[in-house]
């Protein structure tokens, strides 16, 4: 007979203000929440989940506007993100949690910790300075994010020409083909959500400056895909390196979806951060 048991699971709808927010948990042990990105919703952790959840309690679920969790009348605003997350911790009875967020996340996930530093026993930033001003945070002074973003439109347009998906990488989508139909399809399934709108609302916010992590003593992992045209990679080390207790690694022949693309190398660096913050 087969030895294996999977993990305990399930689903549930929380009220909020907007209307219901969706939200999975899955396995046991210490809370690890995940937080997608743009192109992504709950599903997008799915490599994740099924590595994590024999050790830890994974939780994950859809940001409002993003199906499952309801529409937002009006459009939604990122600024809403983090209160959202805090309702949901409170709402599981979460003591601590270790964060992982992807891109968008990073706007949810940066600004609870910053809010909740006692609660948040590690922090990773995957692709994604969150609230951070991303020109404000290149100690170039702005040039080198200038050089990267002039070479990164080149590409974007290259890739939409041969329709890739920019938040997957076009290595990754030669390589699996399945792989980037999947990211595409869990894209997709926001429907009517204006994307647009939202981006402008990201761009809005992300005001911060590093001179105001000064204090942040919260252990960050920042993560960076270095073939990413969404993100600019040489910022996590750069950010890394102004936070008291932040780290920063490199996976190379990724995109901007490294924990999707290379989900063994994402998962054994989260693996070996969070061990050394038990």
């Amino acid at each position: 007979m087969n030895a294996y048991t999977a993990p305990p699971r399930t689903v549930g709808r929380l009220k909020r203000p907007f209307g219901d927010l969706y939200y999975e948990v899955s396995g046991s042990g210490p809370a690890l929440l995940f937080a997608h990105g743009l192109g992504g919703n709950h599903l997008s952790w799915w490599q994740q989940v099924a590595h994590f959840a024999p050790n830890y309690t994974c939780v994950t679920f859809a940001h409002r506007g993003f199906a499952p969790s309801d529409p937002v009348a009006g459009g939604v605003d990122p600024a809403d993100y983090p209160a959202d997350l805090t309702a949901l911790i409170d709402h599981l009875h979460l003591p601590d949690v270790r964060l992982v967020a992807q891109s968008m996340g990073g706007w949810t996930m940066l600004e609870y910790a910053l809010a909740n530093p006692a609660r948040v026993k590690a922090l990773v930033l995957s692709s994604t300075s969150g609230t951070l001003d991303r020109r404000g945070s290149d100690p170039s002074g702005g040039r080198d994010y200038d050089a990267w973003l002039k070479d990164a439109e080149a590409k974007l347009a290259d890739g939409a020409a041969k329709g890739i998906h920019p938040a997957m990488g076009a290595r990754a989508a030669e390589r699996v083909p399945a792989l980037h139909l999947l990211y595409r399809s869990i894209d997709e399934m926001a429907g009517k959500l204006d994307k647009e709108k939202l981006r402008a609302g990201l761009r809005r916010t992300a005001t911060r400056t590093v001179a105001e992590f000064k204090a942040f003593r919260v252990p960050t992992l920042l993560i960076a895909g270095g073939e990413d045209v969404v993100f600019p990679p040489f910022l996590a080390s750069a950010i890394a390196a102004t936070l008291p207790c932040g780290e920063a690694e490199m996976i190379g022949d990724a995109g901007h979806s490294p924990y999707f693309e290379q989900p063994a190398r994402f998962n054994a660096l989260v693996d070996a951060f969070l061990a050394r913050q038990r």
